[in-house]
């Protein structure tokens, strides 16, 4: 079996994948908040109990470790834990120097987050370029894809729960609503004009962003991945493919790419 792991600033996402080279489907996936202060033996202690469901044992069953995370504290651990549980299991994680079979036309190749590599790679593995990638997470992201398969850029926003809590933490008598669509545009309650305006206001602005990179790119496919992509996503008029678990595809598919 194969770990996939991808630790961003708020959620890491773990994900259990047949052995390279026979199924290429994703036999489960759990969700856990990050947390730094985690040591290399407490998270093997929470990696065999997710793969205790199914009946498997990190040290018998599992034979590779992917990792894309933007943590450095939680990486260390992760080699950590996949040194002392998991034996001779290869261990990829994406860094410099990491085969990714994709040209990256960033100015500084090192800048871009592993995350946004491992998306990057993930999408062309599903799709044909030219693709646009958005990632609603702690920020929210977006690659685009030329239609030769180089990874060109993209863009970074504030994500729409760190906006929220500016909004509250800035104005005194704003509250606190939940991430749902309201009943109108025309917010007629403060909840439902915090809610118009954080759930139409954020579509618009991936809207506006992906026809600003069509521009440049030409009419690309369009995807959404990330904790909050089944709940901005539905919304967007541009986004035509919803694929909750891009990065661990990328994960998967850069494992492969750098095994002898």
């Amino acid at each position: 079996m194969l770990l996939a792991v991808d630790c961003g600033n708020t959620q890491t996402v773990i994900g259990l994948y047949e052995d390279p080279g026979g199924s290429k489907e994703l036999v489960d996936h759990w969700r856990l908040s990050t947390n730094a202060e985690r040591t290399s033996d407490e998270l093997a202690l929470l990696v065999q109990e997710f793969l205790g469901f199914h009946g498997y044992r990190f040290d018998a069953d599992v034979h590779g470790v992917a990792v894309s995370s933007g943590v450095p504290r939680v990486t260390l651990a992760l080699r950590d834990m996949t040194t002392r549980y998991f034996g001779d299991a290869p261990l990829v994680v994406i860094e410099p120097g990491i085969k990714t079979g994709m040209p990256i036309l960033y100015e500084n190749p090192r800048e871009v987050g592993a995350d946004r590599i491992a998306n990057a790679v993930g999408a062309l593995t599903l799709y044909d370029p030219p693709i646009v990638a958005v990632d609603f997470g702690t920020a929210t992201t977006f690659d685009a894809i030329t239609a030769k398969g180089e990874y060109a850029g993209g863009a970074i926003v504030p994500g729409i729960e760190i906006s929220l809590d500016a909004l509250y933490a800035r104005a005194a008598r704003l509250f606190r609503v939940e991430l749902s669509e309201p009943r109108a545009v025309i917010g007629r309650t403060t909840n439902d004009s915090i809610q118009s305006g954080a759930m139409y206001g954020y579509s618009a602005l991936v809207d506006g962003l992906v026809r600003r990179m069509e521009d440049e790119l030409g009419t690309a496919t369009v995807l959404a991945t990330g904790g909050l992509a089944g709940v901005i996503g539905p919304l967007c008029e541009t986004i035509e493919h919803l694929e909750p678990e891009l990065t661990l595809v990328g994960l998967r598919a850069i494992f492969e790419r750098n095994q002898p």
